[in-house]
């Protein structure tokens, strides 16, 4: 298949050209580099079935003889989208009426990466599709959060209304290798910091609980959604094994042999206090579930990691 990757030089997009590419797809990677790395695309410019593009999807794309289009454009760790909010909220939303359009002139099937923050700091746990939320609409986080679910209704609408095939994952927290170690994300900045020497920095008491699928079972279920004929989604997919940041945190402390310290500090304004996925409908509907235990995935992540930082 012809199959377009917006995003696709960042953490999950790489990734996913890569179980593509090795599926023998023709694969286009979009991205504009805004948090997107190129030494993550490195290793698949030599592919002849592969071809990288230089592009911004909040502008329209003249891309034609496409199948399938998986768009993970979009900067998805706090310290990247709230660098500039306005910028996050016109590429979730401008960039997926520019996909929808792309998808509709191409007769493609359209899947778009949304994700756990559409539930915010949810009262019902864990979290199911059919739960609509506890968002702050005006806090710092909300430019993602909203513009992700502005953008899973331009999906839903696109597919009752003008008949396109569009596909939808919430995606929970993922790590694994190509993460950037700058992006603020809990497992890249505990990894980095006991790999550096620093002191590991726990925001809050460290109570707060997080669920963490590797990147392998993540882009799995990705792309077990795109090729699910009769179900639109959404569907949660996500590790459904919960912890918390301080276990984290004591976990990488002692699997990197790290003697220095934990610290911590205030933690910031609507950060959610639990975050666990129900997966009831991807085992299912997908006959997906995660199959990486957490700490076979760090030891993964720390190796990458060891040669990164």
């Amino acid at each position: 298949m012809k199959i377009l990757v917006t995003g696709g030089a960042g953490f999950l997009g790489s990734n996913l050209c890569k179980v593509l590419l090795d599926r023998g797809n023709h694969v286009t990677c979009i991205d504009n580099m805004y948090t997107g790395r190129e030494e993550n695309v490195t290793d698949l410019t030599p592919n002849s079935r592969f071809e990288y593009i230089f592009h911004d999807i909040r502008e329209p794309l003249n891309v034609t003889d496409i199948d399938e289009i998986y768009n993970l454009a979009c900067p998805a760790s706090p310290p990247h989208y709230q660098r500039d909010p306005i910028y996050t909220l016109d590429t979730s939303v401008m960039g997926m009426r520019n996909i929808l359009k792309l998808a509709e002139s191409n007769k493609a099937r359209v899947l778009q990466a949304s994700t756990s923050e559409v539930y915010g700091d949810p009262s019902v746990h864990p979290q199911p599709e059919e739960y609509f939320g506890n968002v702050n609409p005006i806090g710092i986080r909300s430019c993602y959060d909203e513009g992700k679910r502005v953008a899973e209704t331009m999906c839903m609408d696109a597919y009752m209304h003008r008949g396109i095939q569009t596909r939808i994952v919430r995606i929970f927290n993922t790590y694994g290798p190509n993460m950037d170690p700058n992006d603020g994300r809990v497992v890249s900045n505990f990894i980095c910091q006991a790999l550096r020497g620093e002191p590991l920095t726990v925001y809050g008491d460290g109570s707060q609980t997080r669920s963490f699928c590797y990147v392998d079972d993540l882009v799995n279920g990705i792309v077990a959604m795109m090729n699910q004929d009769d179900w639109v989604g959404p569907v949660n997919l996500g590790n459904p094994g919960e912890f918390t940041i301080l276990q984290l945190a004591e976990m990488v402390t002692e699997m990197t042999g790290s003697e220095e310290s934990i610290i911590f500090k205030e933690l910031p304004k609507d950060d959610p206090t639990q975050r666990r996925p129900d997966i009831s409908k991807a085992r299912e509907k997908l006959l997906w579930s995660p199959t990486v235990k957490l700490l076979d995935g760090l030891e993964k992540t720390i190796e990458y990691f060891k040669g990164v930082v």
